[in-house]
Order: structure tokens, then C-alpha cells, then sequence
């Protein structure tokens, strides 16, 4: 058997590619944008990546062309597929009928949190013995890798509410029939596929439709758009997190949220690690709950995420130099912005913070977070922001709210040379896309290194 995947490099499409290598499938992948860890992961794998979406690469034909959803009509290789009649499928449903059938699916969706979440819950799993199976939208720091088989029929997946491919328009998620379904949290977000937010929540209702009354949902006590959602029908038992009034909860022991008690009907236990804000503090509940569902107790699973590392790209640092942290965060959307740039605050209240942000994300690049965007910034102590040519809309206004804490870039070498002259011991540069950003992160610490 031999499979093609176009999109290969996606973090999806990557892991989609890991498993089917384990199944001992034949894989290949083509992409327009190679770049680690996904190229890293894959070389690893022994998977060849092609540069590019050209016809050859799908001669001689494959037994299977999987889709990735950045796949549009007018794609060189995406219409000699259809030209040729190829046999090819969406990577959600190749992914639900040879990996997901007959396991116990652990989902966990949600506008924020979902790479993070899953990455707590599969680590809670793998340290109560339980060998879970992943696919995970990042790198979990426990595993160092986003994708992996299992040995027991527990799968974790992060449940993504993105459309599946261009001849299927459902949520992704809407393939993967959990029984264990995690909703953090739901905004809206997506504007190039969603008008608005209700249709957002229509898709995530697909999904509450899809668990079974033996299953669980759950899910924060005060959303008020996932309680409309639920609303709509639920037929499935639902328990809820928060800091109160829930069936768990947590108690901040640290202002930074590095350590915490979380509780569950009368079981108690402290959390002590390494990550930040009351986010990834909400996070953990979730993670905790779930794994319940499955057997781990509550001491064990706190256990767990004591020892818990993080994710790459999730508050993660890329290096120090002369006194002068670097941070790498996938934070994209205003209130994940605002979210991290508060726990690294807390956690060093007398820290001068430098934001560095690319606005990439497709509804970003639509100017749809104008309104919002200033306000995820009140905590940083300066700001820069990249106004790369194709993001389509001026920065100006974000800039003039912000005042003069606030700079615009138009190149990501100004910015370097800029953040290296002007930094100082003790500073923390937080660099936040969710791409690669052109390297900043390497040249930044270079270019610290020579000063």
C-alpha cells in the first residue's frame, strides 16, 4: 500500500503521515512550506517529502492521495488527481477508518488550548501505564514527537473545528466519534470558513451529536456559547471545571498558576510545574477530567503533570543570552495573546516584556480582531508588530491605541536589529505566530550573541 499526502507538512497532515508509516504504509507527502519540526519529525520517520505540488510526484500513481485542507481547486497536483480519476480521500476520514475505529477517542477541542490540552492528557495516560495512541497539533516536549500508534485503545486527538478539505466542509472533528469530548473553551475564530460564531457553534453541536450517552462531555462552568451549544441537545453527561461552583476545581497556591490544587469530590492533590496563567491552569482541570473518565485518579494524574514539560511553541524558550530571554508562543488570537503575556507577567511581575507579533492567521490577515487586538497587549511593557505586505490592512490603529509602547516593523531584520540594541539583562522578548516567523527567533539570539 502506498499513500500520497498533499499537505504533508501541516501538523495534522505530519502526524496523519507518522501513523500510517507505523501501520507500515508507504508514504510520501508533497508541500509548498518545509520547515521544522514537522520536516524534522517526517525525515525521521523515513518519509520522503517533495517540495512543491507538481504532477510527477504522483507518478507512477499512489494506491491513495490524502487531502490536506490547505488543498484548493486550481492546485497543480489537486487536478491531476481529478483529471486521472486517483482514488483519494480527506485526512480526517482516512484518519477515523484506519486508526480511529473501535478505540475509545479522547477529544479535545476548542477555539484555545487543544495542542496543550492534549499534550497534558495523552502525558497523564502514558504516565498511569495506560500507552495511549496520540495525534497531537504540536510536539509535546514528554514524547518529542505529535503522533504515535499506542498499544491500548485509548487515542488522544486534538479536535480541530477547521473545515476537512475542499469537498468536504464539516469540521474535521465532526470524523472522529469520541467518547471522552473535552470543549475548553469556544470564540470565534476561523473567519475565512465561518461567518460567525453561530456557525461555529453549529459545527460543535455535529460534534456533542456524535458522543455517546455512555460518554462524557466535558467543559468550562460559564461559556456562555458552549452552554448555548449544549443547549441545542445534549444526550450525553456532562461535568464542568472552574476556580468554583464546579465538579472540578482549582485553588491558585502561586499567583503565576505554577502551583495549584485542583479537586473532585472530596479527592484533592497539588499541581507544582513549570507552566504559566490561569489558562493552562484550566487546561490541566480539563486534562484531569478526562482522564478520570478512563480510570487515572486524581493524585496520579497531578503526579503526572507535575512532571509534565510543556509543548513546543507554547511558551517555550528558544534560549537566553547575556540575561535576555527569548520566547517562542503559537498565540494568535487576542485572548490567547492577552492569556500568555498575563502568566509570564505573574510569574515576573518586574519583567520588562517586549511583544513581538506577526499577525498570519488567516482571519488576522482579514482585519477581523481590529477591535480586540490592542487590548491583548495591555500587559506587555513594549510591543512590536510586523506589517508584513500581504497582511492586507494597516497596523496604524493598533499602534495608536497602544501609544508609545508600541512600534511597527516592516521587515523581520529591522526587528532584530532593533530588539538586540534595545534589550537589556533581565528583559523577555516574546516572540508570538503561529509560522515560522522568518527565523526570528535564531537570528534574534544571534545577533545577541555578536552584540
Amino acid at each position: 500500500m502506498h499513500i500520497h499526502i498533499l499537505g504533508v507538512c501541516g501538523t495534522f497532515m505530519g502526524g496523519l503521515a507518522i501513523l500510517a508509516r507505523s501501520l507500515g504504509i508507504k508514504v510520501t507527502g508533497s508541500d509548498a512550506n518545509v520547515y521544522p519540526p514537522m520536516s524534522d519529525q517526517l525525515a525521521a520517520a523515513g518519509i520522503e517529502v517533495m517540495q512543491g505540488y507538481l504532477e510527477e510526484h504522483l507518478q507512477p500513481a499512489p494506491d491513495l492521495v490524502v487531502m490536506g485542507n490547505a488543498m484548493t481547486r486550481g492546485n497543480a497536483a489537486v487536478e491531476y488527481v481529478l483529471n486521472q480519476g486517483l482514488p483519494y480521500v480527506s485526512g480526517p476520514q482516512w484518519l477515523a477508518e484506519n486508526v480511529l475505529r473501535g478505540r475509545w477517542v479522547m477529544a479535545v477541542s476548542g477555539t484555545h488550548g487543544k495542542t496543550t490540552t492534549s499534550s497534558m492528557l495523552a502525558w497523564i495516560l502514558e504516565y498511569a501505564g495506560m500507552q495511549p495512541g496520540f495525534l497531537i497539533g504540536g510536539v509535546p516536549e514528554n514524547f518529542g514527537c505529535s503522533a504515535r500508534l499506542g498499544e491500548t485503545p485509548f487515542f488522544v486527538i486534538e479536535a480541530d473545528e477547521y473545515d476537512t478539505a475542499f469537498f468536504d466542509k464539516r469540521s474535521k472533528f465532526v470524523h472522529y466519534l469520541p467518547r471522552t469530548l473535552v470543549i475548553n473553551n469556544m470564540e470565534f475564530d476561523h473567519a475565512d470558513i465561518f461567518a460567525d460564531l453561530g456557525a461555529i457553534q453549529r459545527q460543535f453541536h455535529h460534534l456533542v451529536r456524535t458522543v455517546p450517552s455512555e460518554g462524557l462531555v466535558i467543559c468550562p462552568h460559564n461559556n456562555n456559547a458552549i452552554n448555548q451549544t449544549l443547549a441545542m441537545g445534549c444526550w450525553t453527561p456532562i461535568q464542568r471545571f472552574a476556580a468554583t461552583d464546579a465538579e472540578w476545581t482549582a485553588k491558585l497556591l502561586t499567583e503565576d498558576g505554577s502551583a495549584f490544587v485542583v479537586a473532585h469530590k472530596g479527592e484533592q492533590a497539588q499541581i507544582h510545574w513549570g507552566l504559566l496563567g490561569q489558562h493552562n491552569v484550566d487546561n490541566a482541570l480539563a486534562a484531569i477530567a478526562a482522564a478520570h473518565h478512563v480510570g487515572v485518579t486524581v493524585q496520579h494524574a497531578a503526579e503526572a503533570l507535575s512532571a509534565f514539560v510543556g509543548v513546543k511553541r507554547r511558551l517555550e524558550l528558544r534560549g537566553e543570552v547575556a540575561g535576555i530571554r527569548v520566547y517562542d508562543d503559537f498565540a494568535h488570537h487576542p485572548t490567547a495573546i492577552a492569556t500568555t503575556i498575563a502568566g509570564l507577567k505573574a510569574h515576573s511581575p518586574e519583567v520588562k516584556i517586549t511583544a513581538i507579533f506577526e499577525p498570519r492567521s488567516n482571519t488576522m490577515k482579514m482585519g477581523v480582531h481590529q477591535e480586540t487586538l490592542a487590548g491583548a497587549f495591555a500587559q506587555a511593557d513594549q510591543v512590536i508588530l510586523y506589517q508584513d505586505a500581504q497582511l492586507g490592512w494597516s497596523l496604524s490603529a493598533i499602534q495608536k491605541q497602544l501609544g508609545e509602547k508600541a512600534q511597527i516593523f516592516d521587515s523581520v531584520e529591522a526587528i532584530v536589529e532593533h530588539v538586540a540594541t534595545h534589550s537589556q539583562q533581565g528583559d523577555c522578548l516574546l516572540i508570538m505566530s503561529n509560522g515560522g516567523f522568518a527565523g526570528i527567533h535564531e537570528k534574534v539570539l544571534h545577533r545577541l550573541e555578536q552584540k
